[in-house]
C-alpha cells in the first residue's frame, strides 16, 4: 500500500513537471521561435535541472507534438460541436479555417506557424495515419456526411480532398503573412477552388 501511494506520489510530481516544462517551451517558442528557443531558459523557468527537459521531451520538436495533440483535440472537438448544426459544404471547410484563426489567435503568430510546420518537418518524429489526427477526421467526415446527402457527388474522393485541403491551408498560412487584407483574400478564393473541386451543392 505504502509502496503504491509513493508511486502515485512520484507519477503526480512527474506530471507537474512536465506541465511546467512544457508551459515554459511555449512560453520560449512563442518568444524566440522553435529553431533559435534556449532549453537552458526553459528549464530556468520550469525550475529543473538541464537533463530534465530531455527526459520528458526527447527534442524541442516533441513539445510541439504535446501541443499539437491538445490543440488538436480541443479544434476537433469545436469543429464537430458546430458541425451538428445544420450546414452547407462551404461552412464545413470555412469552420476549419475559423478554428485555425482562433488557434493562432491563442499561440501568436510565430509559434503558430511553427506549429503548422511540423507538419512538413523532415525531422519530425514518425507521422502516424491521417486518421490518428483528430481534425481531419472531424472535417473529411464531416465532408462524408454532406456527400451521403447528395451535397457532393458519389465519385469525389472526400478523404483526399479533405486531407489536401488542411495540408494546402496549412502551408498558406505558414507562408502568408499575417496582415487580414492580404491573407483573407487567398484563403477566400483557396476555399472557393476547394468547393469547385468538391462540386458541392
Amino acid at each position: 500500500m505504502v509502496l503504491r501511494e509513493q508511486k502515485s506520489e512520484r507519477g503526480r510530481k512527474g506530471l507537474q513537471t512536465r506541465e511546467r516544462l512544457l508551459g515554459a517551451a511555449i512560453a520560449e517558442f512563442t518568444r524566440a521561435g522553435l529553431a533559435a528557443a534556449d532549453i537552458g531558459a526553459i528549464v530556468s523557468a520550469a525550475g529543473v535541472a538541464h537533463g530534465t527537459f530531455f527526459f520528458h521531451f526527447p527534442t524541442k520538436e516533441h513539445v510541439l507534438l504535446e501541443l499539437e495533440r491538445r490543440e488538436q483535440d480541443r479544434i476537433a472537438a469545436e469543429l464537430t460541436r458546430s458541425y451538428r448544426r445544420p450546414h452547407d459544404v462551404r461552412t464545413t471547410l470555412t469552420k476549419a479555417v475559423d478554428a485555425l484563426d482562433g488557434l493562432e489567435r491563442r499561440l501568436g503568430n510565430r509559434l503558430f506557424k511553427d506549429f503548422l510546420a511540423l507538419h512538413f518537418s523532415t525531422t519530425r518524429p514518425p507521422s502516424e495515419e491521417w486518421t490518428a489526427h483528430p481534425v481531419i477526421v472531424a472535417v473529411v467526415e464531416d465532408l462524408q456526411r454532406a456527400q451521403q446527402r447528395g451535397e457532393i457527388p458519389a465519385e469525389v474522393d472526400v478523404m483526399l480532398n479533405g486531407v489536401s485541403f488542411l495540408v494546402g491551408l496549412y502551408a498558406l498560412l505558414i507562408t502568408l503573412p499575417p496582415s487580414p487584407a492580404i491573407r483573407e483574400p487567398v484563403v477566400a478564393e483557396y476555399l472557393t477552388t476547394y468547393l469547385y473541386g468538391l462540386r458541392a451543392q
